[in-house]
C-alpha cells in the first residue's frame, strides 16, 4: 500500500461565534438559511453577552489540536475544521488536499455517535472532497465514548469537584452527568446516541468509584423549538434531586469536552441560578479541554486507526 506521508489527522468541532457581531451569521448556518426569530436571536445574544461577548471554543480547540499534534509527533499532521463556523471543514478539507494529504483520520470532538451531529460531520468531509475534486482516504472515528483514556480524564473530573466537600461530607455529595439533549422524535427512530452517553456516564462513575445510588443522569441544553427534546432536562433534575433531599452536587458533562456556551452558560449560570433558588450548592469541575490524559487518549485513537496505513509503508 502506497501512503502519501504525512498521514492527515483532521479534528472537528461545532463552531462559535468570534464577536457578538457573528452571532446571526452564526445562527444562519445552523439554521440552513432559515431567518432567526428575533427573540431567539437575542435570547442568544445574551447568552453570549453573558459570558464575555463569545466563545472559547475555537482557542481551547486550537490548544487541542496543537497538543495532539505534539502527542502524535513525527508522520502526522493536525488539522482543525469547524462544522458552522470558520475554519470550515470543507475549506479545510480543500487545504489537505493541496497539502498532498492521501490518507487522514477524522475526529469529532464530541465522544458518543449521533446521526444529528458526528454523522453531519463526516458530511461535511464528503462535502469538501467533492468541492476540491480531491482525493483523501478518511478513517473516521464515528465513536470513543468508552475509551479508557476518555473515562480516566472524566473521573478525575469528578473527583476534583468531589475534593470541593471536606473528605467526610462527600458521601452526601451527588453527582449529575450530562450531555446535550436531542429530539425525542430522533432517538425514537432509532438514532443511537442514548445509549453511549449513559454507557460513559455508568463508566465513568465506576472508574471514579461513586456508588449508584449517588449519581444520575441528566439532559442539558435542548433546542429552541416546539417539539418535545429528550430529559429530564438538568435544571429540572435539580428540582427533583432538591426534593430528595439532596443539598450538594456535581455537574459533569461527559458528552462536552471543551469550554463552550453549553457549560459557561447552561450550567455555571442557568443552572447555578436554579440551584440557588433551591439551596443546593453545584460545582463544575474544569473542562477537558488540552487535559493531557484526555489528548493522549485522543491520540490512542488515532494511532489505532492510522496503523494499517504506517504498517504498510514501513514494510514497502
Amino acid at each position: 500500500m502506497s501512503v502519501g506521508l504525512p498521514v492527515g489527522v483532521l479534528v472537528m468541532a461545532y463552531g462559535a461565534p468570534a464577536s457578538l457581531d457573528e452571532i446571526p451569521g452564526y445562527l444562519a448556518d445552523i439554521r440552513s438559511g432559515r431567518p432567526t426569530p428575533a427573540a431567539i436571536l437575542e435570547e442568544i445574544t445574551e447568552n453570549y453577552r453573558a459570558i464575555g461577548g463569545s466563545s472559547p471554543l475555537l482557542k481551547v480547540t486550537r490548544r487541542q489540536v496543537d497538543a495532539l499534534a505534539s502527542a502524535l509527533g513525527d508522520g502526522y499532521r493536525c488539522y482543525l475544521g469547524m462544522r458552522h463556523w470558520a475554519p470550515w471543514i470543507e475549506e479545510v478539507v480543500g487545504e489537505m488536499v493541496d497539502d498532498g494529504i492521501t490518507h487522514a483520520v477524522s475526529l469529532v470532538l464530541a465522544p458518543q455517535f449521533s446521526a444529528l451531529s458526528v454523522a453531519r460531520y463526516q458530511q461535511k468531509i464528503a462535502d469538501g472532497l467533492d468541492l476540491y475534486r480531491g482525493r483523501i482516504d478518511f478513517d473516521h472515528v464515528p465513536s470513543y465514548h468508552d475509551a479508557p483514556g476518555l473515562v480516566d480524564a472524566l473521573a478525575r473530573r469528578v473527583g476534583e469537584g468531589l475534593s470541593r466537600w471536606p473528605e467526610a461530607e462527600r458521601e452526601r455529595v451527588h453527582v449529575v452527568f450530562s450531555a446535550h439533549s436531542l429530539p425525542v422524535r430522533v432517538l425514537a427512530a432509532g438514532d443511537p446516541y442514548a445509549a453511549p452517553c449513559r454507557e460513559t456516564a455508568s463508566l465513568v462513575a465506576g472508574r471514579a468509584e461513586v456508588p449508584a445510588e449517588r449519581w444520575s443522569w441528566s439532559y442539558q441544553s435542548a433546542g429552541r423549538t416546539p417539539e418535545q427534546w429528550a430529559g429530564p432536562d438538568l435544571r429540572e433534575h435539580l428540582d427533583e434531586l432538591a426534593a430528595r433531599g439532596v443539598r450538594d452536587v456535581v455537574s459533569v458533562p461527559v458528552g462536552f469536552v471543551s469550554d463552550h456556551v453549553e457549560l459557561l452558560f447552561d450550567i455555571d449560570q442557568r443552572a447555578q441560578a436554579v440551584a440557588a433558588r433551591l439551596g443546593l450548592r453545584l460545582e463544575r469541575p474544569p473542562s477537558l479541554n488540552d487535559d493531557p490524559v484526555f489528548v493522549e487518549a485522543l491520540a490512542g485513537l488515532v494511532r489505532a486507526r492510522a496503523a494499517p496505513w504506517l504498517e504498510g509503508t514501513r514494510a514497502a
